[in-house]
């Protein structure tokens, strides 16, 4: 099976998987490895520096001494405050003069980030859980959608891979999917069924290369698809997690009086940036903390295909032996 797809042409990338941006698992040693191996590291700008340590230039030129070839960066851009606006206006033009040429943006109306990006020749791709959300994103003028299937950890979306494919690929952009990838058959089925790439994130957790805490990582090698729950007390959205004692005491529905408030629409950006702050120091905590105390750890369904820890260039390589063909062994 060929490689060279629509995103391997707009990523500047020699095979198209894509690592996508995790907090707060994004740390600069895994993205650069990705990258290297020949795939897309995307850099999550509130992990590098907020949870890695990193002064957002110097993260990224981090990055750049441990790979010269193709990064991309994560912009979340809903509902921003203007502090939070104008601190991301900050990072993508600071990306842009480092180089950074392919943007991941999700919720929110990427117009202006478009703007930005292909005023220096860049592509933006976005995320989608379903055609209007798709056709919103095309009229900002996006090159390419990552679209997130039932599967995926983060927020995952209402459809399955074949559903959403389906319902967006006469759309005539690039389709990159999102969700339920853990081993190199589901890369090549997804290649097979149309996708443009692929784009995982916890596959890239179990990996040396990733900064999680160990126990997280043994987690994800020992979960099955039936282990990850969807969870409202993170962002007020469903979010997958790995369904841990810590999350079976704390309960995966937000109460009934937040439930109210986070439908009713003048409250409802609010309460998802009330959860969200309140549940930022937490997951990034729990996420790199060694004690295990927490386990608040975010995965997709994809856990059911994964059953090692594996360096993440090598999961690259394997992956795309796997799309062409070759013998693994």
């Amino acid at each position: 099976m060929p490689l060279q797809t629509a995103l391997t042409r707009d990523a500047g990338i020699e095979i198209p998987l894509i690592c996508g941006a995790m907090y707060p698992c994004s740390n600069p040693e895994l993205v650069a490895a990705v990258s290297e191996a020949g795939g897309l590291g995307v850099l999550q700008p509130i992990s590098l520096t907020y949870i890695h340590g990193h002064e957002f230039r110097e993260g990224i030129r981090f990055i750049r001494s441990l790979t010269d070839k193709p990064i991309g960066m994560n912009a979340l851009i809903e509902g921003n405050s203007s502090r939070y606006r104008a601190r991301m206006e900050e990072w993508i033009d600071v990306a842009l003069e480092e180089g950074v040429r392919f943007f991941v943006t999700s919720l929110g109306k990427p117009d202006w980030v478009v703007e930005r990006v292909h005023a220096v020749g860049g592509k933006v791709y976005h995320d989608v859980t379903e055609r209007r959300w798709a056709e919103k994103g095309l009229e900002s003028g996006v090159d390419g959608l990552i679209g997130v299937n039932r599967r995926a950890g983060g927020h995952p979306g209402p459809r399955s891979a074949r559903e959403l494919l389906e319902e967006i690929a006469d759309l005539g952009v690039p389709v990159v999917c999102a969700g339920g990838i853990g081993d190199a058959p589901d890369f090549v089925e997804a290649l097979e069924m149309g996708y443009d790439g692929v784009q995982m994130g916890t596959r890239f957790i179990a990996t040396p290369e990733c900064r999680a805490a160990d126990g997280y990582k043994e987690a994800i090698v020992k979960a099955d698809a039936e282990d990850i729950v969807w969870s409202e007390r993170i962002t007020g959205v469903p979010v997958a997690v790995l369904n841990t004692p810590y999350v079976q005491a704390m309960g995966t529905r937000a109460g009934p009086l937040a439930r109210r408030l986070l439908r009713w629409r003048p409250t409802k950006h609010w309460m998802r940036t009330l959860y969200a702050l309140r549940s930022m120091r937490k997951l990034g905590k729990a996420s790199l903390d060694e004690s295990g105390r927490d386990q608040y750890w975010q995965a997709g369904k994809s856990v059911e295909g994964i059953d090692a820890l594996e360096p993440a260039g090598e999961i690259v390589r394997r992956f795309a032996a796997a799309a062409r063909g070759e013998d693994e062994s």
